[in-house]
C-alpha cells in the first residue's frame, strides 16, 4: 500500500515541492511549527530511517543540510531545526525548520490550520534561497 507521502511524489496528492532529484525530494509539510517547516523524503518507500541504504541516508542529509541552509537564509532564524520521528506517516522523512528555541521540536505544536497563502510564500521564499545557494537545478518547478 502506498503511503501519502508516495502518493504526494507522484503527483496523485497536492504538494508544495521545493526540491526534487532522482532520489530524494523536499515539501512543506501541511502542519507546520513554523512557516518554512519542509519534509525532506526519499522516493523509495522506507518506513524506518534505519533501514535506508547508507548511500540513501548520506543523500536524503544531504538535502537536509541543502534545506536547512535555505530556512536560515529564508526566515532568519538562529538554527535549522533536524528531527526524525517518523511515527506520523511510515515512510522515512525529515523534518527541518526554522527554530530560534526548543519549542519547533515539538510536532505537537504544530499547526494543522495553517493558511494556504502563507505556505505558498514559504515554499516561494525557500526555491528563492535555494536557487541563490546554487542549488537551482534541484528546486522543484525551476
Amino acid at each position: 500500500m502506498s503511503t501519502v507521502f508516495s502518493k504526494i511524489i507522484a503527483g496523485e496528492l497536492p504538494g508544495r515541492f521545493v526540491w526534487s532529484d532522482p532520489e530524494v525530494v523536499a515539501f512543506l509539510t501541511i502542519a507546520p511549527v513554523a512557516p518554512g517547516h519542509t519534509l525532506v523524503v526519499p522516493r523509495a518507500e522506507v518506513d524506518r530511517w534505519t533501514d535506508l541504504e547508507p548511500a540513501l541516508l548520506t543523500r536524503l542529509n544531504e538535502v537536509a543540510q541543502a534545506v536547512g541552509k535555505a530556512v536560515l537564509q529564508g526566515f532568519g532564524a538562529s538554527r535549522a531545526g533536524y528531527l526524525i520521528a517518523g511515527f506520523e506517516v511510515p515512510h522515512t522523512h525529515i523534518h527541518v525548520f526554522p527554530a530560534n528555541d526548543m519549542s519547533g521540536f515539538d510536532l505537537s505544536l504544530a499547526d494543522p490550520d495553517f493558511p494556504a497563502d502563507k505556505a505558498d510564500a514559504a515554499a516561494d521564499t525557500l526555491r528563492t534561497a535555494l536557487r541563490d545557494l546554487g542549488y537551482g537545478e534541484y528546486v522543484a518547478g525551476a
